[in-house]
C-alpha cells in the first residue's frame, strides 16, 4: 500500500493501532518517550499480591474489544470479575447499601426519596431533551430526580470521570445515555426496546462484563507486544515531527501518516507545525488528577467484601472517592485469607488532594479508610501510592469546540490522526475502538 505510518506513544491506544496495522500488511514505527510499554497500564507483583498502578479494570462494552481479545486469545488468559461484582455498594449517611438491580431492591431501598420512585414511573412518558450541552446532572434530575443525582449518578460519574456531573456535559461524557433518551424517549423505555433489538452473533459478546487478565491488565499489553514486535518501537524518544509536502519526518524518516495517542498538553511540541490558535481548543482539555492507593492485608478482618466495591457519593462529604475490592473481583490478588483494595482520592472536586504529600495523605485518609472499612486501625500489610496528574480528561461544554478542532487539524493535514482520550471516551474499550477505527480509516 506504500504507506508508513509513525505512532506516537506506546499505551494501549498505540499499541492496539500497531496491531492491526500489523494485520492490515502496513510498515509503522513506535516512538514512545518512557522506557517501556503500556502507558498508565501496569501491574505489580510483591510479596503475595498483584495490583495496578493505573488502571485496575476494563468493561466489555464494545464488539472492538471482545474481537481484539479473541485474537489475543493464545497470548493472555482473560479474566471476567467474579459474580459477587455485580453488587455494588454506596455510602449513604455512613452506611454501605446495595445498589438496587431491580424492581423491587428499587423501591425498597433507603438510597432514593419516595417522591423520586414515584417520580420515576413517569420517566417513559417525558419528553426527550432538546439541549445537546445539558450537563449530566440536569439530565438526571429532569428525568429521575435529585436523589437519583446524589445516590446513584454522581457516584457513578466519580467512579469513571472522578469528576462533576454538573460539569460533564451527557452527549460527550455519557454518549450511550446520551443516545438512549434521544432515540428511544426515555432511559426506562429505551433500555426494554434496545434489549428486545435482535443482536448480531458479535453483537451478544458484548456482555459489558468486568475485565482483566490473569496476573494483571500488563499481560494484555505484553500480548499486544509480542504480536507488534518490541522491534518496532523507539522508546526512550523526544520526538518532534515535521512536515513537508504531504509526508510527516521524524529523524529524517518520512511517513505517510502519524497517529498521535499522547495527552493533549503534549501535542504542541510534537506537532510545531499545527495552527495553535486551532490547537488551543484541544489544549484547554481540563483533567482530573487523582491519587490511586493500593493496600494489601495479609488477614483481612473488616467488612465483607462481597462486592465490585463501594462509591461515595459528594453529598457524603468524605476524602476517598471510591474502594474497589480488587481480590473479590479477581483471583490470585492477595494470600487466601488476605485482601487487596484500592482506593481512588482527589478528582475534580478535591484535586488538593492528588497534591499532597503521601504523609499528609495518609494522614488524612487514615481513620476515614478504617471507619469505611469497619477495622480498628487502617494498617494494611502492602500499601503503595500513585500520583496521576493528567488522570482522566474531562468532557465539559468545550468537548464539542475540541471535537470540531480535531477533525479540523485532520482534514488540513491528510494523513494526521489525533487520538487518545482527548475524545471518543476514556476507558480501555474506548481506546481500543478508537484504534480500530483509525486504522480503518489507513486501510482505506
Amino acid at each position: 500500500m506504500n504507506k508508513k505510518v509513525a505512532i506516537a506513544g506506546a499505551g494501549i491506544t498505540g499499541l492496539v493501532s500497531a496491531f492491526y496495522l500489523k494485520k492490515a500488511g502496513i510498515d509503522f514505527r513506535i516512538f514512545e518517550k518512557t522506557d517501556r510499554c503500556g502507558g498508565v497500564i501496569q501491574s505489580v507483583s510483591e510479596n503475595g499480591f498483584i495490583y495496578e498502578t493505573g488502571p485496575n479494570t476494563g468493561t466489555l462494552s464494545n464488539i472492538e474489544t471482545t474481537e481484539l481479545f479473541e485474537d489475543l486469545s493464545d497470548y493472555f488468559e482473560l479474566e471476567l470479575a467474579d459474580e459477587k461484582a455485580e453488587k455494588r455498594l454506596i455510602l449513604k449517611n455512613g452506611k454501605w447499601e446495595e445498589l438496587p438491580s431491580g424492581l423491587i431492591s428499587g423501591i425498597t431501598t433507603p438510597l432514593f426519596t419516595a417522591a423520586d420512585k414515584l417520580r420515576l414511573l413517569g420517566e417513559p412518558f417525558r419528553k426527550a431533551g432538546k439541549n445537546p450541552s445539558e450537563s449530566v446532572a440536569e439530565l438526571v434530575i429532569r428525568r429521575m430526580g435529585k436523589s437519583f443525582l446524589d445516590y446513584a449518578v454522581d457516584p457513578f460519574v466519580s467512579g469513571i470521570y472522578a469528576g462533576d456531573p454538573y460539569y460533564l456535559v451527557t452527549k460527550y461524557a455519557l454518549p450511550k445515555l446520551y443516545d438512549l433518551e434521544q432515540k428511544y424517549g426515555s432511559f426506562i423505555g429505551g433500555a426494554i426496546k434496545k434489549a428486545r433489538e435482535p443482536k448480531s452473533e458479535a453483537e451478544k459478546k458484548v456482555t459489558k462484563k468486568i475485565f482483566s487478565a490473569k496476573g494483571g491488565l500488563s499481560e494484555i499489553i505484553n500480548a499486544i507486544v509480542k504480536n507488534t514486535g518490541k522491534e518496532n518501537i523507539k522508546f526512550n524518544a523526544d520526538t518532534e515531527i515535521q512536515k513537508k509536502g504531504n509526508l510527516f519526518i521524524i529523524d529524517d524518516e518520512e511517513y505517510t501518516d502519524v497517529i498521535s495517542t499522547v495527552n493533549a498538553g503534549e501535542l504542541p511540541g510534537l506537532f510545531p507545525f499545527l495552527d495553535k490558535k486551532i490547537l488551543d481548543d484541544i489544549t484547554s482539555v481540563k483533567y482530573a488528577e487523582v491519587a490511586e492507593i493500593a493496600a494489601g492485608f495479609n488477614k483481612w478482618e473488616g467488612i465483607s467484601l462481597d462486592a465490585f466495591g463501594g462509591l461515595i457519593p459528594s453529598k457524603e462529604n468524605k476524602n476517598v472517592l471510591g474502594i474497589l475490592f480488587m481480590s473479590t473481583l479477581f483471583s490470585g490478588r492477595a494470600p487466601e485469607e488476605g485482601a487487596l483494595l484500592t482506593f481512588f482520592a482527589g478528582g475534580t472536586k478535591k484535586m488538593h488532594l492528588a497534591r499532597m504529600s503521601e504523609e499528609e495523605l495518609l494522614s488524612i485518609l487514615k481513620p476515614e479508610l478504617a471507619d469505611l472499612l469497619g477495622l480498628s486501625d487502617f494498617k494494611p500489610d502492602l500499601l503503595k501510592i500513585f500520583y496521576h496528574k493528567k488522570a482522566i480528561a474531562q468532557y465539559g461544554a468545550d468537548s464539542k469546540k475540541r471535537t470540531d478542532a480535531v477533525k479540523h487539524l485532520q482534514n488540513e493535514h491528510k494523513g494526521l490522526f489525533l487520538g487518545g482520550s482527548i475524545i471518543d471516551g476514556v476507558g480501555m474499550a474506548d481506546r481500543i475502538k478508537q484504534a480500530k477505527k483509525i486504522v480503518s480509516k489507513i486501510s482505506e
